[in-house]
């Protein structure tokens, strides 16, 4: 397995608090670690972006906030007027739950409009868009439909999970997610999980790009100590 140092592996990480508890001082403290860090981006429930925003501005660490969460069911309207309510507030990159109840019925159009109105939302103010399929509930040949239906969307990353109890990132996802999606150019985000250092590189060795966890600090703690 491939090591990747410290600087490495924390470009790669969403630091991540979405506790429905989280107060504004665990989100204060969660942006002063993604500094110190120099974390890719903090990710964060909606009524936090302000704050997140405020916190990392002029940075380079990005504000990320989720839509449709944990569940992805909403409709496409909420879904989009939470999205516009995030990036008003700042966010810059949102991850948004795939309507998985039309998809596991075979609407795919349904789905596939879904994604193509956050995506559009998001474009349209220069941020990207993540879709969480919650691969925990999929078969192999529904999470590369997914995925078909997420590039036609014109969505930017497809992610594992909310990590809300559907099961988390396994290597072998991430390795079928990032075939899946190569010839299109998305990113692939593993979350759900990702708890230590040896679980971060077999992740990113099978394609993420991403990662997405609340325990980056020991993480990259670790990762520092391989060095």
């Amino acid at each position: 397995m491939q090591n990747l140092s410290a600087e490495q592996i924390a470009g790669r990480i969403d630091h991540t608090l979405l506790k429905p508890d989280a107060t504004s001082v665990q989100v204060e403290t969660l942006c002063k670690e993604a500094l110190e860090n120099r974390f890719c981006a903090v990710c964060v429930n909606p009524v936090h972006v302000m704050q997140v925003h405020r916190l990392l501005k002029g940075s380079g660490v990005k504000t990320c906030s989720v839509i449709g969460f944990p569940l992805g069911a909403v409709t496409t309207g909420q879904k989009v007027s939470e999205t516009l309510s995030v990036l008003d507030a700042g966010a810059e990159e949102v991850d948004m739950v795939l309507n998985n109840g039309a998809f596991k019925a075979g609407d795919n159009k349904t789905v596939r409009a879904d994604i193509a109105r956050v995506a559009e939302a998001c474009h349209a103010a220069g941020a990207i868009l993540k879709v969480i399929l919650e691969t925990g509930l999929l078969t192999a040949e529904e999470k590369r439909c997914a995925c078909h239906l997420c590039i036609d969307a014109k969505a930017d990353f497809v992610k594992t999970s909310s990590g809300f109890g559907f099961g988390g990132a396994t290597v072998e996802d991430i390795s079928l997610l990032s075939d899946a999606v190569k010839e299109a150019g998305l990113g692939v985000k593993a979350s759900g999980g990702v708890r230590d250092y040896a679980a971060a590189c077999a992740m990113i060795e099978a394609g993420a790009t991403r990662i997405g966890t609340s325990s980056g600090i020991g993480i990259v703690a670790e990762a520092r100590a391989a060095e």
